[in-house]
């Protein structure tokens, strides 16, 4: 792999990174603040309008990044490697980091599963057909729950748009720009959530319209999700660092928004703690061997990944 070494300075590193985050939450507002267009009509075309503007700094952050990586040689591959965008080992990318991040959530999916039973209970205890009927019944309110949510637009935003985009800029480029301006991968773990977190600061005036205009609650519920931010950024950069893949940091940002913050206990359902718990020792227990390197990379001595992925421990 041909590369210069740390050509990028530290201060130069942290500075593009910082500039990306910045301009990454500065763009949703341009329409409004800078172009001065009318406010949008409905929440849908609001949020079509967010998106455009997402992927419009998205499209820049990696351009810039084209440019300041110490590639000689501008091979289109190399490029996207430096990305984590491969073509290889994309099941691994996908199973081993989904399967990990739900242990995370064995209290939450404990909880859904136990609700799940009471519903199927009340629903045959009240005479509504037989068992075939009443599998038919939810799976019936099962395909209705998906045709809701594709149709949603939020559901796009959370599951597709804000995923893709600030994996994007928030892993696939600030991490090859950090390692780049000689910062070791423990470091850049804890370093890019940093930024991660501040950039959901934008979202402290929706948070305190939410709020009646309430500043303590808003600094709480902006705090506890910058908290949030912060361990998950952790995590998706770790993810990105040992796997040399976007898709697996990727996968798990999905999966998290979809459960949302995980469940540690249920009033008179003490199984949900246990399982939580459970989750969790298996989620430490098995952090480092289901995320090693040789899973996600060719056993090679030419190491083709982005500063030696591959062979980082």
């Amino acid at each position: 792999m041909e590369e210069e070494s740390c050509s990028i300075s530290k201060a130069g590193a942290v500075t593009a990174c910082t500039a990306m985050a910045l301009f990454y939450v500065a763009v949703l507002y341009a329409p409004t603040l800078i172009f001065r267009l009318p406010p949008p009509t409905s929440l849908q075309v609001y949020m079509i309008r967010r998106f455009l503007c997402a992927f419009i700094s998205t499209a820049v952050s990696v351009l810039v990044c084209v440019l300041i990586l110490p590639i000689r040689k501008m091979d289109f591959s190399l490029l996207l490697t430096a990305y984590g965008i491969r073509a290889d080992h994309i099941w691994q990318a996908v199973v081993f980091p989904l399967s990990l991040t739900s242990l995370m959530y064995l209290g939450s999916m404990a909880l859904k599963s136990l609700l799940l039973v009471d519903s199927w209970g009340e629903h045959m205890n009240h005479g509504e057909g037989s068992l075939l009927d009443s599998a038919i019944f939810f799976w019936t309110r099962f395909l209705d729950w998906v045709i809701l949510t594709v149709s949603n637009v939020l559901a796009w935003r959370n599951y597709v748009v804000a995923p893709l985009t600030e994996e994007l800029v928030f892993r696939a480029c600030m991490i090859p720009v950090l390692l780049s301006g000689g910062f070791k991968p423990t470091t850049v773990i804890f370093l890019c959530p940093i930024l991660f977190s501040l950039a959901h600061l934008s979202h402290f005036m929706e948070y305190y319209d939410k709020q009646n205009n309430n500043l303590t609650k808003t600094v709480m519920v902006v705090g506890l999700q910058l908290c949030y931010t912060v361990v998950f950024g952790s995590y998706a950069s770790f993810l990105f660092v040992r796997t040399g893949h976007l898709l697996a940091p990727l996968v798990a940002h999905v999966f998290c928004n979809f459960m949302g913050l995980p469940v540690l206990f249920s009033r008179r359902r003490g199984v949900v703690s246990l399982a939580f718990v459970v989750g969790m020792v298996g989620f430490l227990w098995l952090l480092f061997p289901m995320t090693s390197p040789h899973l996600f990379n060719e056993k090679t001595n030419n190491c083709r990944c982005w500063h030696g992925h591959c062979s980082w421990n």
